[in-house]
């Protein structure tokens, strides 16, 4: 066995036994009898809304693989990528720092399906520049709708907060003015970039907005169990509670998603709606997530193995 196969072996034991631990970690926060009440609370329509959401979620994250491989003029089958996309989140999401981690799930698969590790580093790098501009652009429009709210946390006045949120809006247009623009590479200085399509731009921009508005709405549903609570609002303590969990790469957001969505909708965000939201987008497809990375490396292993039998075969009767 080659050091590369054995480090990436042992990179994968890890990782599963960092997700086996950040299961047991989350749940020793909560006494059994106080995640068994708060669970209860949810009424079981809402809970099953929310993870439609989730679902929602996870289904348009990887539509950013899906306009990544196609930037780079590449094509795979949406199953692969889908596969590829949902165990590498799912576990990245939890894990810790989901560009690193969720790039070495992202290279274990696409690498056996052709593609380099430049081609996974661009896709990482594309995938990254959709999340913010989703997040900016959905924060912008928050700001707009609800400078209430955005007022309040961030001490400045409702119109300060509109101005801001205006400005927010400008990065996802001037972004896509450039691929309309400027069709090939952007020059900064000393570093270069490759611009996707205009086409391409703009999917990113929506696809990426959309998907922070699914799982807020997933969010919106466990609030709501709990008190009445605007969309908005619980779209304002999303976008604050994931600026905050990618400025510190906690893994999974423990303690970061809690305390922000806790100060930004107190009476809300009871325990239930947040051990609710988390089970629901953090902990169920850690859990899908998990088993189908081992249920993958089974196949990809058996496949390997029949591969290397049938040329052990081929070499046998051409020898002979």
């Amino acid at each position: 066995m080659s050091l590369k196969r054995i480090i990436w072996n042992g990179l994968l034991g890890a990782a599963l036994c960092l997700a086996v631990f950040l299961l047991y970690r989350i749940f020793e926060r909560y006494s059994l009898d106080q995640i068994v009440q708060s669970v209860r609370s949810i009424p079981f329509f809402t809970f099953c809304t929310a993870l439609l959401f989730a679902a929602a979620s996870y289904l348009c994250l990887s539509c950013f693989d899906v306009l990544a491989i196609r930037s780079l003029g590449k094509s795979l089958p949406y199953s692969r990528i889908a596969l590829a996309s949902f165990i590498s989140l799912s576990l990245g999401h939890n894990i810790g720092f989901a560009g690193l981690s969720s790039g070495a799930f992202r290279y274990r698969f696409y690498s056996r399906w052709g593609l380099t590790a430049e081609d996974v580093a661009k896709i990482i790098l594309f995938c990254g520049v959709t999340v913010g501009l989703g997040l900016i652009t959905l924060g912008g429009l928050a700001m707009i709708v609800n400078p209430g709210d955005a007022g309040r946390l961030l001490r400045i006045g409702p119109a300060s907060v509109r101005i801001f949120g205006l400005l927010a809006l400008v990065v996802p247009v001037v972004y896509a003015g450039l691929t309309f623009f400027i069709r090939g590479r952007l020059r900064l200085w000393r570093w270069s970039f490759q611009l996707p399509r205009f086409s391409i731009a703009v999917a990113q921009v929506a696809v990426g907005t959309i998907n922070f508005m699914l799982v807020s709405a997933c969010l919106h549903q466990m609030l709501s169990a709990f008190g009445e609570v605007a969309f908005f609002k619980s779209v304002t303590a999303y976008v604050l509670a994931n600026s905050a969990i990618l400025a510190t790469h906690v893994p999974g957001g423990l303690g970061v998603l809690e305390a922000t969505v806790s100060y930004a909708v107190p009476k809300e965000a009871s325990i239930g709606a947040l051990i609710a939201f988390r089970c629901a987008y953090f902990l169920i497809p850690l859990a899908l997530g998990t088993t189908l990375l081992v249920i993958s490396e089974v196949v990809f292993r058996w496949k390997s193995r029949g591969a290397d039998e049938e040329a052990d075969e081929r070499a046998e009767t051409q020898s002979v």
